[in-house]
């Protein structure tokens, strides 16, 4: 097995090579980018990105002028008479477009191989404090919408599988299909209306992680006050992940306890519950943990965007959305090596985790 995790963890670096490759060969020729996004608000079009180059100036007219108002390169934006080509040549510099392609790929990779992902371009602050800054919110988001949908859902499959046919198997069942038919971002402004003061009552907040006087509580009123923020949009992210897991799981257990080795083990007089979880349960659960890290990675990142939006909940999901909006380079590189890693990571905990319930598999006998 220490062969087999050695290998896994160096294929890891030519598939985040491969990766980031990729996604900086289509970066390149992706129409736009932060240059034409300031031509493009200094035209009128707006003038959020332009506020960290012009320091406050929106028209540029007067950026680095000398005492006397002729010093040289005064003027960056004439207005009608467009952008001056030097100002452009500033913007290339600035943001690391003056050298050629394949110099800004090493030097990102060289720089990312020791997790220095740079500074954003919009904002005033490096983009690894950015992720520390948001990562919190996906954090918690990501860790109890899976302990809720494995925690819940993985006991009642097993008990829908056991059950099969029941009016409690019929009834969950219409329930969870319905759940899972509804989709998580309505029912979000579904709760807000009824329970965070839109029509009806107000008794959650619809903001923040935690309240403004978070550091003034005591210890266990920091404990309430955070699950009370999160209740809303964990109820609205459990709906899918807590259908689609108990459906799975009840699906995987009934292929199981269909089969010729539970029939014996019944005859050599095994009680249920000795059939079902010392047997049923190693096979049936292969299914599930295969399904692990692209759950991990939805509800981590990409899972939670529409919710975090929703709920004012500034995460990593809400940030790198917004950077690739922004054109912020920095940041969505960054976001997407950090996601991809995690995932690669998340990929190997779960094949080690086949070995655990299933001693059987062995990979040190297969290629990677």
């Amino acid at each position: 097995m220490g062969a087999y995790i050695l290998r896994r963890l160096l294929l890891i670096i030519p598939t985040m090579l491969g990766i980031m490759a990729l996604s900086f060969t289509i970066i390149q020729f992706a129409p736009g980018g932060p240059i034409e996004k300031i031509i493009a608000e200094l035209n009128g079009q707006g003038s959020s990105a332009t506020d960290r180059i012009s320091g406050g100036d929106s028209d540029f007219s007067q950026a680095n002028e000398g005492a006397d108002g002729g010093g040289e390169g005064a003027i960056k934006y004439r207005g009608s008479q467009g952008i001056d080509p030097e100002f452009i040549k500033e913007l290339e510099v600035q943001f690391g477009f003056d050298k050629p392609p394949l110099e800004r790929f090493g030097k990102m990779v060289w720089d990312y191989l020791r997790f220095d992902f740079g500074e954003s371009f919009y904002r005033d602050t490096s983009v690894i404090d950015l992720i520390i800054e948001k990562m919190p919110v996906s954090v918690s988001l990501g860790v109890w919408i899976l302990l809720l949908s494995y925690g819940i859902s993985i006991p009642l499959g097993i008990k829908k599988a056991v059950e099969d046919g029941s009016t409690f198997d019929v009834w969950t069942s219409a329930v969870i299909v319905v759940a899972y038919a509804v989709p998580g971002f309505l029912f979000a402004i579904m709760l807000i209306v009824f329970f965070a003061g839109g029509s009806f009552f107000d008794w959650f907040p619809l903001k923040g992680l935690v309240s403004d006087n978070f550091s003034e509580l005591a210890w266990y009123e920091k404990i309430v006050d955070y699950f009370w923020h999160l209740a809303l949009p964990l109820f609205s992210l459990a709906l899918a992940a807590f259908a689609t897991t108990s459906l799975l799981t009840k699906n995987s257990f009934l292929d199981e306890i269909r089969k010729q080795y539970v029939q014996t083990a019944r005859a050599k007089g095994l009680n249920e519950r000795q059939v079902l979880y010392g047997h049923v349960f190693r096979n049936a659960m292969l299914i599930i943990i295969a399904g692990f890290p692209g759950a991990f990675i939805t509800a981590f990142f990409t899972g939670a965007l529409l919710i975090e939006t929703i709920f004012s909940l500034d995460g990593l999901g809400l940030l790198s959305f917004r950077s690739i909006f922004d054109r912020d380079y920095p940041v969505v590189f960054a976001t997407l090596y950090v996601f991809s890693l995690m995932g690669l990571i998340i990929s190997l905990i779960s094949d080690l985790l086949y070995t655990w319930i299933d001693p059987r598999i062995d990979f040190e006998s297969r290629d990677v």
